[in-house]
């Protein structure tokens, strides 16, 4: 099987999120994407960032009714803090008969080379960006090679940052979240202060 790694904290996951997966396991050669959940760094402190279990509780509440749709704890497990390249060998070692994928905005793409040990992920691994609205019109070094490959996906300028943010003063933000996500965001009381 061909599986895409969405890699993200998903605090909260929103449609946003859902949109650009689904449109990439139904229109690309991907048979699933999986969201791999990052987990909370140790080390930041970050008092927005829910906890790792609720995250995953909340990708999977938003991919429930997606089939190709899978959340991922695959990092919950991995030493901290962590690499994409050691996801990567996990996960191989973990589904040797599965090919797996990075999915990433424009925006990644563009400081991919920072990345630990970015030119063995590109050798190995195909990747599939999808477009960004950016400020900064420069395009990515990797923008034309042979494993690099743009989606033509729909342009999702909604954050998880603004979402929290108008919880906290009180906005109607339920067309952002799926349903299921908003009860238990709205149950639970998260980004309330």
């Amino acid at each position: 099987m061909k599986i895409g790694l969405y890699f993200g904290t998903f605090n909260p996951i929103h449609i946003g999120h859902l949109a650009i997966a689904n449109h990439i396991a139904e229109f690309s050669e991907l048979d699933q994407v999986w969201f791999v959940i990052t987990p909370r760094s140790p080390f930041k402190k970050k008092q927005t960032l829910l906890s790792d279990f609720q995250r995953l509780e909340m990708v999977y509440l938003a991919t429930k009714n997606y089939p190709k749709l899978k959340p991922s704890n695959i990092e919950f497990k991995l030493p901290q803090p962590n690499y994409t390249i050691n996801t990567l060998v996990h996960i191989e070692e973990k589904y040797p008969d599965d090919e797996f994928s990075l999915i990433m905005g424009e925006d990644n793409l563009k400081s991919f080379h920072k990345w630990k040990n970015y030119e063995t992920i590109l050798k190995h691994y195909h990747i599939y960006v999808y477009p960004r609205i950016s400020k900064v019109k420069k395009d990515s070094l990797l923008k034309g090679h042979s494993r690099v490959h743009y989606v033509d996906a729909p342009i999702m300028e909604i954050s998880s940052t603004f979402i929290r943010q108008a919880i906290t003063i009180n906005k109607n933000i339920c067309p952002l979240l799926p349903e299921k996500v908003w009860q238990y965001i709205d149950e639970m009381n998260f980004y309330k202060k």
